[in-house]
């Protein structure tokens, strides 16, 4: 059986970018036009991401090692390193913006990308270099020798780990462990705060379903959500069931259908989490990044979801196990 190569990879990661500026024209920037497209150093950094070459320096290290690579990306020459880690931290919404456009592309090409029944999950990242105790974080101290700190990160509480400082991932995937939305924040904020800013995109996206665990539960979004014909199904834990309104809401969360998709939710989720993981190389046991900051860390991860898409898009396409990525990871490296 053949198997894709680099350039299948990136051919296929160009023509889906070129389909997605089709379909979401850029608004015209103030000042001098960029110098190297969004789409060139989009295809540089995904292979820079898989490489785990985050470093600006590094980055413009390798390409000058590698002259012939610059011609492959779509760059006519070596960028300098300030540039590299400026469009690296713009790119964040493009990614975003792709990798919605990829989730509602890929709805008809395998019943794994089917999003009639989507599931969302919050993530937990620890961040980079040592941690900064809420003591002093409160109190804007930083504490003498403590060296490497990304001060951008918070804390959260994660079921798996207890206290974590620094990110949480937020997505939304197919039943099929397929990821159709990103949104990356510091990890105090919150899973409803996620929820209620993507309800209208959700609205809009139009699935039958959207499957959370009981940090989603809210009986007002709830009753909001089904008028817009999105039934939002939760564990329902703290839901009284003698209560007016939140005894109907436990029957329909007990019904046969719902209570399956609540048991498909770690399957529908979980393993796109590891999937990044492996990609961007934070595969240790609290999955600590490699990059600090927020605006580093946002395309990051955003980075490594769209690379766990395109690994499913090609895999589709060429009859392979669908998030089997260890192919993607050997043309790229």
């Amino acid at each position: 059986m053949s198997k894709p190569t680099l350039s299948e990879y990136l051919e296929v990661l160009r023509e889906l970018f070129r389909q997605y500026q089709q379909a979401h024209p850029e608004v015209p920037r103030r000042g001098a036009p960029f110098t190297y497209t969004q789409i060139s150093l989009l295809v540089l950094f995904a292979v820079m991401t898989i490489r785990h070459l985050y470093g600006a320096k590094a980055q413009r290290r390798w390409l000058l090692a590698h002259p012939d690579a610059c011609s492959q990306f779509g760059l006519e020459q070596v960028p300098s390193r300030w540039t590299l880690r400026r469009r690296w931290q713009q790119l964040y919404p493009t990614v975003q913006g792709f990798v919605a456009f990829l989730g509602a592309w890929t709805d008809d090409l395998d019943t794994a990308f089917d999003g009639s029944d989507q599931f969302i999950d919050k993530s937990l990242w620890k961040a980079a270099g040592p941690v900064w105790h809420q003591k002093d974080r409160a109190a804007g101290r930083i504490p003498e020798g403590l060296r490497n700190l990304d001060t951008d990160a918070s804390w959260s509480k994660s079921a798996y780990h207890g206290w974590v400082y620094g990110y949480g991932g937020h997505w939304r995937t197919t039943q099929g462990a397929c990821p159709v939305a990103v949104e990356i924040e510091t990890a105090s904020v919150s899973e409803a705060a996620i929820i209620d800013r993507q309800a209208e995109t959700i609205f809009a996206q139009a699935p039958q379903t959207v499957t959370g665990d009981n940090s989603y539960c809210n009986l007002k979004r709830v009753r909001t959500w089904a008028k817009h014909d999105v039934a939002l199904i939760t564990s329902a834990v703290k839901v009284k069931a003698d209560s007016p309104q939140g005894g109907p809401y436990k029957a329909f969360v007990k019904q046969p259908d719902n209570q399956a998709l609540l048991q498909r939710r770690g399957t529908a989720t979980e393993p796109v989490f590891d999937l990044i993981a492996q990609l961007i190389g934070a595969g240790d046991n609290q999955k600590q990044l490699p990059v600090k900051g927020l605006a580093n860390v946002r395309t990051c991860l955003a980075m490594g979801t769209l690379l766990a898409q395109l690994a499913m898009i090609v895999n589709s396409s060429w009859g392979l196990p669908l998030r089997e990525i260890s192919q993607m990871i050997a043309v790229f490296t």
